[in-house]
C-alpha cells in the first residue's frame, strides 16, 4: 500500500518527535507533541484533541506568549535583578538562560508552524 504524496517539505524545523507528513500514525505523533506544547488542562478538552488543526493553533498562542514573556524576562533583567539583591554571576548566568529559552522558544514557534501547515493540507482535512 503506498501512502498519499503530500505538498508539505520536511524542513529543519520539523519536530523530530512527529512522523513525516503521509506516513502511518503521522496525525497522532503531531498531536501527541502539540499536547505537550500546551498546559495540561487544555491538552485534555475534547474539541482541542478532535481538531488537530485546533490543538496546533492552541500551541501556536501558547509559544507566542511564552516568546513574550522571555523577551520582557530579558529585557528586564539586568535593571530588575539587581534590586532584588541578585548577585552579578547570577544576573549573567539567568541572562544567558533567558536568551538560549527565547531561541529555543523561536525554533518550537517554527515547528509548530511547518505541522500546522501539514495538517492543513493533509486530505482529511478538505
Amino acid at each position: 500500500m503506498t501512502m498519499p504524496l503530500t505538498t508539505t517539505r520536511i524542513t529543519p524545523d520539523w519536530p523530530c518527535q512527529v512522523k513525516t507528513p503521509g506516513s502511518f500514525d503521522w496525525e497522532r505523533s503531531a498531536v501527541k507533541w502539540l499536547r505537550e506544547l500546551v498546559p495540561a488542562r487544555y491538552a485534555g478538552y475534547p474539541a482541542l484533541i478532535r481538531h488537530p488543526v485546533l490543538l496546533a493553533r492552541h500551541a501556536h498562542l501558547q509559544v507566542q506568549q511564552e516568546i513574550r514573556v522571555a523577551r520582557t524576562a530579558l529585557q528586564t533583567a539586568r535593571a530588575d535583578l539587581p534590586r532584588l539583591g541578585m548577585p552579578e554571576s547570577v544576573i549573567e548566568h539567568t541572562i544567558k538562560l533567558y536568551a538560549a529559552e527565547l531561541m529555543q522558544l523561536q525554533h518550537i514557534a517554527r515547528s509548530v508552524r511547518a505541522v500546522t501547515e501539514a495538517l492543513v493540507e493533509r486530505p482529511a482535512a478538505r
